[in-house]
């Protein structure tokens, strides 16, 4: 099988999931110098993200395949770094919160991925990420750069209450994710066919 510019990008985007993983959970050299390193793969890449699908939308390179392996990709991007946080001793001061929200992530992630395989679109064509998907994904890559970085960048600077911006963001990504799980719910459980 031959596989496209924009596919390789989502291919290159989950090879990556490991080692950004690797750097939440274990301070390499040390904990500021591994925040920063895991920050930079993850946010390199979020960007594969974004470019993988400009370069298929410019270049007419949108296969189903594509598509599949984007929301795919997305899925372990987010969750690889939440399980790396519920992992890391560096956050157990938000271990409970943590826990739930991965949980919540989760579910609605094998809930709407489900909810794909189940429809029945007449044409056979994979259900794509809507706008609300979108703003999902954004709000789950702020959420995890902010876990990231706000030890190192905030609190220690301005002597915050520690992961007050932490909390704040995965307020918005819980929101956005179940918001987006019941928008997708909504628009295709006409098409769902309890016969098939």
């Amino acid at each position: 099988m031959k596989i496209n510019t924009p596919n390789k990008l989502t291919l290159v985007r989950i090879l990556l999931v490991p080692a950004f993983m690797l750097f939440i959970m274990y301070p390499i050299p040390d904990d500021h110098v591994s925040r920063f390193i895991a920050a930079f793969i993850f946010f390199a890449t979020a960007l594969t993200d974004f470019f993988d699908g400009y370069i298929a939308r410019h270049t007419g390179a949108v296969t189903n395949f594509g598509k599949f392996l984007d929301t795919l990709a997305d899925k372990f991007m987010i969750l690889g770094a939440l399980i790396a946080f519920c992992a890391s001793p560096e956050y157990n001061f938000l271990s409970h919160y943590l826990v739930w929200v991965t949980l919540i992530v989760f579910l609605r992630e094998l809930s709407v991925t489900s909810l794909r395989l189940l429809v029945k679109t007449g044409e056979g064509k994979v259900v794509g990420a809507n706008i609300a998907g979108k703003l999902k994904t954004v709000s789950q890559c702020v959420c995890v750069m902010t876990l990231i970085l706000e030890p190192v960048v905030v609190t220690e600077r301005y002597d915050w209450y520690p992961g007050v911006l932490s909390l704040f963001t995965m307020g918005v990504m819980v929101s956005l994710t179940l918001l987006s799980g019941y928008l997708y719910f909504r628009t295709y459980w006409k098409d769902l066919d309890p016969q098939a």
